[in-house]
């Protein structure tokens, strides 16, 4: 596996060693001892999957507190992924990096912790996999705007379908500042 640093400290585009032959491939999308000597120590406790359609964008979503670090795959299909860096004093504070995620490059994307993060499908469909270093809590749900100018964010499409949680959060300077994470050195 090759591990890939991005502009933000933390998170990290991961491409698998894929084996593949006449009958198809196979990699390992995930092993522990692996990513722990690449600086990405986790535990998951939460899978999810979702499926979209073209135009979608899902976020930009984190959780605080009880943030959750999040490792992303597509399993079908093509998305933009972004990560947003939102942990209140970090030296990258309100800057993102996104990555292209594809069912044919089998790219992973870690996200850390105090990170907001989102996507936006570009194929017909995609197939998105995510784990969760800490299980979904309602009651830490939160959200930024997706199009907030202030991250300037170059997102591949300019009308989403969103949702209308996505479509109501807040900027990000207009959210509470205790409703952001702490950046911890």
């Amino acid at each position: 596996m090759k591990v890939v640093t991005t502009s933000l400290p933390g998170a990290f585009i991961i491409e698998p060693q894929v084996f593949g032959d006449a009958r198809g491939y196979f990699y390992e999308s995930y092993n522990q001892s692996k990513y722990a000597a690449a600086g990405i120590i986790s535990t998951f406790v939460q899978s999810n999957v979702s499926r979209s359609g073209k135009g979608v964008l899902r976020g930009l979503h984190y959780q605080w507190p009880n943030p959750q670090g999040k490792l992303v795959s597509v399993l079908e299909g093509e998305v933009y992924d972004v990560a947003v860096d939102i942990r209140r004093g970090s030296p990258t504070f309100g800057q993102s990096v996104g990555v292209m995620l594809t069912a044919d490059n089998h790219r992973h994307f870690w996200i850390p912790e105090g990170f907001a993060h989102g996507f936006c499908v570009l194929s017909e469909y995609a197939t998105f996999a995510y784990q969760c270093t800490a299980l979904y809590d309602a009651k830490a749900d939160a959200g930024i705007r997706w199009n907030d100018a202030a991250l300037g964010i170059d997102w591949p499409l300019s009308a989403p379908q969103l949702s209308d949680k996505d479509l109501k959060a807040p900027l990000l300077a207009d959210v509470p500042a205790e409703r952001l994470p702490v950046f911890v050195a």
